[in-house]
Order: C-alpha cells, then sequence, then structure tokens
C-alpha cells in the first residue's frame, strides 16, 4: 500500500513507513511491527515540521543521503519507547541486595569493587533505585568500590536520568523515609518537584550507547538490561545476549525483564529466579 492512509498535516506513506522503520531498525535492532504505523506519524510528523519539508518522502530523501548524523538521532529518540519507575519489579532489588551483592563481594573479596551496568536506563528510575539500594546497604560495603553505569540511546531521556529531577508523583511510591533520605523538595517553580540528592546522583555515570552498535565495557558484575531486548529480533537479541556472556565476569548477573526470556536465546546463563540469571563457568 503506498496510498496516504488519511488526511494529514504531512503525507505519509507505507512506503514512508517502511523505510523509516528499516533504518531504525538497522540502527537500534528494534522491531518495528505494522501496528506503529500512526504511533511513527504522530511522533516523527514534529521533525519533518522543524525541518520545513512538505512530507515523508522528503524527510526520508534527508535521512538517506546521511548527511545529518543528528537527524539520525532524533530518529532514534522519538521511536524508542521509554516506560520505567522507581523499583519497578521489586522483586529485582531484594534479591540483589539479599543474594547477589553478597556473592559478588565474596567473588571480589580480593579487590573489594563491584562494577554493575543500568543498560537501557531510560530517564534514570532504574540506575538511582540501583543506588539506593547500594545506599541501603550501608556499613556492609564499607571500604568497597561500587561503580554502577547507566546508558541508553535516546539522548532526551539520557539528559533527563542526569538531571535527576521528577514529578513528585514519581516517587510518592518510595515511601517517606526513603524520599527524606534520598530527595530533595523543589520549591518556588520547582515546586512540586523533586531532585535526587548530589549524593545519590554522584554513585552513577551516565553514557549515551546503542547496544545494538560497537561499544566496549570493563567488565561487569550485574547487569540490569530489562524490556530491552523484548524489542529486538531473535538473531539481534542472542548477538547481544552473547556480548553479555562475554562482559558478565563468571558467576556474574543479568537481569531481565518481567515479560523477557533467554529461553533458546542462550545457554551461557541459567536461570536461578524470576527473570534473573546466573553466567555459566
Amino acid at each position: 500500500m503506498s496510498a496516504v492512509v488519511r488526511e494529514r498535516e504531512f503525507p505519509f506513506t507505507r512506503n514512508d513507513f517502511d523505510f523509516l522503520r528499516r533504518l531504525a531498525n538497522e540502527h537500534t535492532g528494534i522491531v518495528v511491527g505494522d501496528d506503529k504505523f500512526d504511533m511513527f506519524y504522530s511522533r516523527l510528523a514534529r521533525r519533518v515540521r522543524a525541518l520545513r519539508l512538505r512530507d515523508f518522502a522528503s524527510y526520508c530523501d534527508y535521512l538517506r543521503k546521511g548527511e545529518d548524523e543528528a537527524e539520525l538521532i532524533e530518529l532514534v529518540n522519538a521511536i524508542t519507547t521509554n516506560l520505567t519507575a522507581f523499583f519497578r519489579e521489586n522483586h529485582h532489588f531484594d534479591y540483589l541486595r539479599d543474594a547477589a551483592i553478597p556473592e559478588r563481594m565474596v567473588a571480589n573479596r580480593g579487590e573489594r569493587r563491584l562494577d554493575i551496568w543500568s543498560a537501557g536506563c531510560s530517564t534514570g528510575e532504574e540506575p538511582y533505585s540501583l543506588g539506593i539500594t547500594i545506599g541501603e546497604m550501608g556499613g556492609r560495603l564499607r571500604g568497597w568500590q561500587v561503580n554502577i553505569r547507566a546508558t541508553d540511546i535516546d539522548s532526551n531521556v539520557l539528559a533527563t536520568a542526569s538531571r535527576g529531577v521528577y514529578r513528585r508523583d514519581r516517587v510518592e511510591g518510595l515511601g517517606p523515609a526513603r524520599l527524606r533520605r534520598w530527595f530533595l523538595k523543589g520549591k518556588g517553580r520547582q515546586e512540586g518537584m523533586v531532585r535526587v540528592k548530589p549524593e545519590l546522583r554522584e554513585r552513577i555515570e551516565f553514557g549515551l550507547l546503542n547496544l545494538m552498535g560497537e561499544w566496549r565495557q570493563e567488565p561487569q558484575d550485574i547487569i540490569f538490561c530489562r524490556n530491552v531486548i523484548i524489542y529486538f529480533d531473535k538473531e539481534s537479541k542472542k548477538r547481544l545476549v552473547e556480548r553479555f556472556a562475554e562482559v558478565v565476569k563468571p558467576g556474574g548477573y543479568l537481569f531481565i525483564g518481567h515479560s523477557e526470556s533467554l529461553f533458546q536465546v542462550t545457554d551461557r546463563f541459567e536461570l536461578i529466579g524470576k527473570t534473573i540469571y546466573r553466567r555459566v563457568g
């Protein structure tokens, strides 16, 4: 189908959609279904408008030339889905505190260092939840160097994560004790907002990273990559998990999302809990 589906501000055809989702897949590994046609239009129409183009065919031609890398980033930012919350899938953080970190402390007792990676950190709720978990372990980690690295392909959500400023309703579920301990209330124009305290913000290193691109990572004790691989095709999934297996230390952990599974994807991780995997060997 190449006809315009309905009257819109900008003509948008199935050919335009197919080109854009193919380009997005090539650069992110994300598989975009036919049901995302309207979503692509609504999210990318502002880019057509910003570039003062007359239609999506012109926008596709603009991207096809490959002369503006910044616009490719805009495309990725527009079509990636970012849904997250503080302590989402709370059992993961309980297991981290009660089992994963204590085990890795035994394995790393010589160097007294732990490395944790939040891969696909979105707007930052996950890495800050990791930082809070580490902070609440208190004296158990005294004398240890704990590195938390948080990455995402979307530069906009990464900027939000790095700022660490959230609407009050995003953190109300944490309870008053945690709010007092880890957040500052906004005043004046910032009323109704909260900001993570510098102590928490400084625990985390944020960086832009495309999991389907070229990257190197220090050996990790624990990787959180939740609700990310669900968007990849089978081959991309296998390739990424294989790379994770090369990065995670033997006996280290990989946490994935509640609707994800590594069944028939790899034999280098064993399932030890609800969407919690340990590297074999």
